[in-house]
């Protein structure tokens, strides 16, 4: 049931979710050369849907990013497995990736990784297993 009391921890919430979003897609894209990656930046993201949660219920949490996380959690595979993969037709050690540059022309010389796919299947999975484990606890009655 919600609160109608809880306007100060809805507006902060809102604040905080943006940037803690925000933080874990850098750490996302950072993960190549830093530490980070799709594992940080989906327990980040989950962290922030979970302040989601303790500030509106679940309903309404669902109703704001109407995501099935078991979905999520099957695309986030199909990317991992798929581009884990991908080394093998291509006859070359498992988990290699391969990587090159392209010009852009605001952005300049920038690389692109099979890598940022894998933690992108990586990133989808954490954030899916998360929530749905999370949902599951908290829908229990």
């Amino acid at each position: 049931m919600r609160s109608n009391n809880n306007i100060i921890l809805e507006t902060t919430i809102k604040v905080v979710l943006f940037i803690i979003v925000l933080f874990s897609v850098y750490i996302f894209f950072a993960g190549h050369y830093y530490p980070g990656g799709g594992f940080i930046g989906g327990l980040m993201t989950s962290g922030a849907i979970v302040l989601l949660l303790i500030a509106y219920d679940i309903k309404t949490v669902a109703t704001i990013l109407p995501v099935n996380y078991r979905t999520m959690t099957g695309i986030g595979l199909l990317f991992a497995i798929g581009t884990s993969a991908g080394s093998l037709l291509f006859n070359v050690p498992f988990l290699t990736h391969a990587f090159g540059h392209i010009e852009v022309p605001v952005l300049g010389e920038i690389s692109l990784h099979t890598a940022t796919l894998f933690d992108l299947g990586v990133y989808l999975v954490v954030v899916g297993v998360t929530m749905t484990i999370i949902q599951t606890i908290g829908e229990d009655e």
